[in-house]
């Protein structure tokens, strides 16, 4: 497969790893879970249950995407440097068990919302508890999952930079994207009572969003030899 071709794959499988996750992890969660009412995330999620499915289903599918994607950038940016670009794969795909793993707390959380007779000791005040700790014990599983998230981003964006087939200041955002990533997760971890400003995220949604829509629209630029 051409390089050319390459870049327009990975642009398509990285819009299907941000389609999927913005619904997994944004929508659903601004639909259904109030985390300081547990009796109303509990009824959202009983009464919008296939949307609550839909996003378990748009999880897994993200975390797989996700899994695809490095490997087809692997192949676009070899040739620039080897060990980087298997840098760049092994950050990103260790994640995706963590993330697999963690969504089973949400499925756990349909066994008990399922009316079955052996959770009938359960009173409602007691799902609304269980419920609420398997949404928590997702998002922890999710935070650790951030850091690699956030890892990948360096060599991604050293490749871009020194690869020249995409602007160079995508590889920028990406490499501060990384940093942005890190600071969420250790102020998250040893200073919980910290509020970190939004916008230091905000890198690295541009470059990744940028170079996945760069991917899809404009290609790689490479030269006759490279094509």
């Amino acid at each position: 497969m051409t390089k050319k071709n390459l870049g327009r794959l990975a642009g398509v499988v990285y819009l299907l790893v941000v389609l999927t996750g913005i619904f997994n992890l944004i929508y659903v969660p601004t639909q259904l879970i109030h985390w300081n009412d547990a009796a109303l995330t509990l009824t959202s999620i009983q009464t919008s249950e296939w949307l609550f499915r839909a996003g378990i289903v748009a999880g897994i599918l993200s975390y797989v995407f996700f899994a695809l994607l490095p490997l087809i950038l692997y192949n676009l940016f070899k040739s620039v440097d080897r060990q980087w670009a298997m840098l760049m794969v092994f950050l990103a795909v260790i994640s995706v068990p963590v993330s697999l793993f963690s969504i089973v707390a949400k499925i756990d959380i349909l066994t008990l919302l399922s009316g079955a007779s052996y959770l009938d000791p359960f009173t409602t005040e007691q799902l609304q508890t269980q419920v609420m700790l398997l949404l928590k014990s997702y998002y922890n599983g999710i935070g650790v999952s951030q850091l690699f998230w956030g890892l990948w981003l360096l060599p991604f964006g050293y490749l871009v930079v020194r690869s020249g087939y995409l602007p160079k200041v995508l590889g920028i955002l990406l490499m501060f994207g990384c940093l942005g990533y890190l600071v969420f997760f250790f102020q998250h971890l040893l200073f919980p009572h910290i509020t970190i400003p939004g916008f230091v995220k905000l890198p690295g949604s541009i470059g990744e969003i940028g170079t996945c829509l760069w991917l899809l629209i404009m290609g790689v630029k490479c030269s006759d030899e490279q094509q």
